[in-house]
């Protein structure tokens, strides 16, 4: 019924999504074996046995509720790196149903698992993103099956509440989205900038201006488009695409992005597809009745699970980023409702002295993705998330109070905790841990380009006041963590 509407096949959509989904799993699971373990490990800044001990497992499902130790930790994500490896050369699409089924269960179930636990450090909306697009990749099929349409919309009725419910948490927010000014400050202000944000910053206001209408066209407007005929479903999906590209070359979101714009293939019939990716499409494919049954099940669960985030989407209070179950399916979803104006950056410094007085020298450690050096770069990192440089970026719109977990990593820094110091992008006390670290809140701004021209600096910036003062590891052990 549905092909005869809309005379297209999604085949190679459907491969391109796997294909892209394996990527961002792939992903996802070298950034877990990478940071977890100081993040959240047994004695990690939010170690997961203590969470484990308060919060049970129907409030958040996870494997880890019968064991957890580092060690099963790095073996489960290595077996899920492993299954994303399959998923990304579509080794197992090559097989029977069941064994495509199973592997993208497992990818999801233990993915699931691991964000269930991450608290502060998995509390991101592409957590959820990636978790709701992993499941419905489950029915997806194998390359020798008819790619289900009725999945192929299930995925598009995602990217609707992802896109417009982004748009509709910017109506109700900050003025400055009605003004169009917003990205007069959010190149410069967003949580990680990347080589490409300084000069996306300068631009004239009135490029401002247009880059945030634009971005009104697509995630109000033209994202309405994916639930047209062909080839107006296209057009759609062609807007989101270039929308995110867009965004994927002005910031770091680690993997947002990147996810989104896989996922807006939905919209693209193999029609229009093959003209980039001349692959030779089976001429026989199953579709057997049983998966058909299965499908239309699934879609009347994913109908019903949506009335909350509706009801979400056209309430006056929207939510952002929310999950209505802990198994993060059917979600609503939104970012950046309010744009700040200042960035803020809390800066660690250390020193060696054993007396502080006008004269000790401090040196500063050096995050990976935020700005430290007034003279380095920013690097691009996206699609790799760094979930401690993203927590620095918040906390620096607080007070030490409000993020406890900040402690403990100075804390870690003192004691010199050789997995916390590989979270960062240089030590200045390789030989020797400090005998005191502090931190101090800097406000930071671009550097004009005749500044730069003069200084040679990508940024510039004025201290604010002290976020920390000087704590030696003795401070810190008296303090109740």
């Amino acid at each position: 019924m549905f092909e005869g509407l809309y005379q297209a096949n999604y085949w190679l959509s459907r491969f391109v999504i796997q294909r892209g989904l394996g990527v961002i799993y792939f992903i996802a699971y070298l950034v877990a074996l990478n940071q977890f373990r100081p993040l959240l490990g047994e004695e990690g800044l939010l170690p997961v046995p203590r969470f484990l001990e308060r919060v049970s497992f129907k409030r958040a499902p996870s494997i880890f509720h019968w064991h957890y130790s580092d060690q099963f930790f790095a073996l489960i994500s290595w077996f899920g790196l492993a299954l994303s490896i399959i998923a990304a050369l579509g080794l197992s699409e090559a097989g029977p149903l069941w064994l495509s089924m199973i592997m993208w269960f497992l990818l999801w179930i233990i993915y699931l698992s691991i964000v269930n636990v991450g608290q502060l450090f998995y509390g991101f909306g592409w957590e959820s993103l990636l978790l709701e697009a992993g499941f419905y990749a489950i029915f997806l099929g194998p390359l020798h099956y008819a790619a289900p349409i009725l999945m192929i919309f299930v995925i598009r009725w995602l990217v609707f509440r992802l896109e417009f419910g982004a748009g509709l948490i910017k109506m109700r927010g900050d003025q400055c989205w009605k003004d169009l000014t917003c990205l007069n400050y959010h190149h410069e202000t967003q949580p990680m900038p990347n080589p490409l944000s300084r000069f996306f910053h300068l631009l004239p206001e009135q490029l401002h201006k247009t880059e945030t209408f634009f971005n009104h066209v697509v995630q109000l407007g033209a994202v309405w488009l994916l639930f047209f005929p062909q080839p107006i479903a296209t057009i759609g999906a062609l807007f989101v695409i270039v929308s995110q590209a867009y965004l994927v070359i002005s910031g770091n979101y680690a993997w947002l992005n990147w996810m989104t714009l896989i996922l807006a293939f939905s919209g693209i019939s193999d029609q229009y597809l093959h003209t980039i990716l001349p692959m030779d499409i089976p001429a026989s494919l199953a579709f057997p009745l049983f998966f058909h049954i299965v499908i239309v099940i699934l879609v009347i669960i994913v109908a019903y699970m949506s009335i909350n985030p509706v009801k979400n989407m056209i309430s006056p209070h929207q939510r952002m980023n929310a999950s209505f179950n802990p198994l993060h399916l059917v979600n609503t979803y939104g970012a950046f409702g309010s744009v700040t104006r200042k960035r803020y950056e809390i800066v660690l410094e250390g020193t060696t002295d054993k007396e502080l007085d006008e004269n000790t020298e401090w040196k500063a450690y050096e995050f990976k993705g935020k700005p430290g050096n007034l003279s380095r770069i920013p690097a691009q990192f996206a699609p790799y998330h760094l979930r401690l440089d993203w927590q620095i970026w918040f906390a620096a719109m607080s007070t030490i109070h409000n993020n406890p977990w900040l402690i403990r990593f100075v804390l870690r820094l003192l004691e010199d905790d050789k997995p916390t110091i590989k979270l960062l992008a240089e030590n200045p006390f390789k030989e020797n841990p400090p005998q005191y670290i502090r931190a101090k809140l800097y406000h930071y701004q671009y550097t004009t380009p005749e500044e730069r021209r003069k200084t040679g600096q990508w940024w510039k910036r004025s201290f604010e006041h002290m976020y920390l003062p000087p704590q030696s590891l003795a401070d810190l052990k008296r303090i109740q963590l």
